[in-house]
């Protein structure tokens, strides 16, 4: 057997691009949440990166566990990638109602997962604000995974 020998580990600029382009590309991620009593949840969820306001949004039923355990507003995890290239975010999640959203914004959610558009009152949005960014691929990135810390690039 032969020892897996990891691609050189990537600088801490590219690791940022690298979760960028992951964060505009990607259709859908893992979210985590966790009721007040602590009962975990983890669901799948499209999702849309907004540059200029540099925020997750995603949509799903108001009366989701996701939805209820961010309510008003709650910490939430989000898993980007597979395995060998993850992408971590942790922050802070408030609900938007569709009215409330800007339409640029619906309309740039609905074109990204291909005109699927969550309206009336059954969904809310969740606009998540990122407090912490990790990245890596391989062990060798491990160190220094930490991209974002309270909301700040670290690049």
């Amino acid at each position: 057997m032969t020892e897996y020998d990891p691609p050189p580990p990537r600088s801490r600029g590219q690791r940022k691009q690298d979760v960028l382009d992951r964060l505009r590309q990607d259709e859908d991620a893992w979210v985590g949440t966790a009721s007040p009593d602590g009962v975990p949840t983890l669901v799948p969820l499209s999702f849309l990166w907004e540059d200029d306001t540099g925020t997750l949004v995603m949509a799903t039923r108001r009366t989701n566990p996701t939805a209820v355990n961010v309510t008003p507003d709650g910490q939430i995890r989000v898993t980007v990638g597979h395995t060998r290239d993850v992408v971590l975010v942790e922050g802070g999640a408030r609900l938007v109602e569709a009215a409330d959203l800007p339409t640029v914004t619906r309309d740039a959610f609905a074109a990204k997962l291909r005109g699927w558009s969550p309206r009336g009152p059954r969904y809310v949005f969740l606009r998540i604000t990122p407090h912490t960014v990790r990245a890596w691929r391989e062990e060798n990135e491990l160190a220094d995974r930490d991209l974002m810390l309270s909301g700040t690039w670290l690049t």
